[in-house]
C-alpha cells in the first residue's frame, strides 16, 4: 500500500498554480515590504503574472498596497506575530537536518510553518523506500487537523489558538490535548495528516517563541512500537539542531 494518490491533470495544475501564489505570500512576509517587479525578478515570473496574485492576495486581505510596494495585510496583521526568521532562512537550516533525518529513520521528514490560521510544508526529504509517505511543498492545512498543525497551535498564541478553534466541532476537546503537547513535547497521529500513515511532529523552539514543526510520516505498517521510539528521539535532536542553526532568538 502506498500513500500517495495518482491525481488528474486539472488538479496537478491548481496545485502549482496554488504553490506559485503561496511563494509570492511568502516572499512578502519575508522582506517585509517589496514591489511587485521586485517579486517578478526574485521569483523569475511575469509580472503580468505576480500582478494577478497579488490582485487574489489583496482580495482576501492577505496582502496590503502601501505606497509603491506590498506587505502582509490587515487579515493576518490581527493574528499574532511570531519569531522573527525568513522562510528562506528556515529552509536553508532545515534541509541538511531533514536529509540526516530521512536517513536515520527511513521515512519521509518535512518541516512546516504556521501563517496566518494554517500550517504551511516549507521543505521535505522523502524516505528511500518504494512504499513511502509522499509530503508536498507549498501545501497547508488547518492547524487543528494533524500531529504538525496542532504542534504549531499548541504553542502558538492565544489569540491565534481561539481564532483556530471558532466554530470547530469539540473545541474543549481539542484545547486540553494542546495543553498535553506542549507538556510531552510532541504530537503524534494515525492516518489523519496522511491516511494509512503515521505522523510525529515536534516543535523548533527559541527564546522568542516557536519558529517551525518538524515532521516525520511512515506507512503504518513500519510504524512500529520500536520505530516510533527512535523516531520521536531522532525529531528531538533535529529540531535541536534546526534552532541551533536559525539562532537563539530575542530574549524573552
Amino acid at each position: 500500500m502506498t500513500t500517495a494518490r495518482d491525481r488528474p491533470p486539472e488538479e496537478a495544475a491548481e496545485d502549482t498554480s496554488f504553490a506559485r501564489g503561496l511563494k509570492v505570500f511568502l516572499t512578502i512576509a519575508d522582506r517585509g515590504e517589496i514591489r511587485a517587479d521586485e517579486l517578478a525578478t526574485l521569483l523569475e515570473t511575469p509580472l503580468s503574472t505576480i500582478y494577478r496574485y497579488l490582485r487574489t492576495l489583496t482580495e482576501f486581505g492577505f496582502v496590503d498596497r502601501h505606497d509603491a510596494g506590498y506587505r502582509i495585510g490587515p487579515r493576518l496583521h490581527v493574528l499574532g506575530e511570531g519569531p522573527t526568521v525568513s522562510a528562506e532562512e528556515l529552509i536553508r537550516a532545515a534541509d541538511p537536518v531533514l536529509i540526516d533525518l530521512a536517513a536515520m529513520t527511513g521515512e519521509t521528514a518535512f518541516v512546516s510553518r504556521r501563517i496566518g490560521l494554517g500550517a504551511v510544508t516549507l521543505a521535505e526529504r522523502p524516505s528511500d523506500e518504494p512504499v513511502r509517505v509522499v509530503v508536498t511543498t507549498g501545501t497547508t492545512a488547518p492547524l487543528h487537523v494533524g500531529a504538525v498543525g496542532l504542534v504549531l497551535l499548541a504553542h502558538a498564541p492565544a489569540e491565534i489558538q481561539e481564532a483556530a478553534l471558532v466554530d470547530v466541532p469539540a473545541s474543549a476537546v481539542i484545547e486540553r490535548t494542546l495543553a498535553a503537547i506542549v507538556e510531552e513535547g510532541r504530537a503524534e497521529d494515525h492516518g489523519v495528516t496522511f491516511p494509512g500513515a503515521v505522523t510525529l511532529a515536534v516543535p523548533v523552539l527559541r527564546e522568542d517563541g516557536i519558529v517551525a514543526a518538524i515532521g516525520l510520516s511512515a506507512p503504518s505498517e513500519r510504524a512500529r512500537r520500536r520505530w516510533l521510539a527512535r523516531a520521536g528521539t531522532s525529531l528531538r535532536r533535529a529540531a535541536f539542531a534546526v534552532a541551533e542553526a536559525v539562532g537563539p532568538g530575542a530574549p524573552g
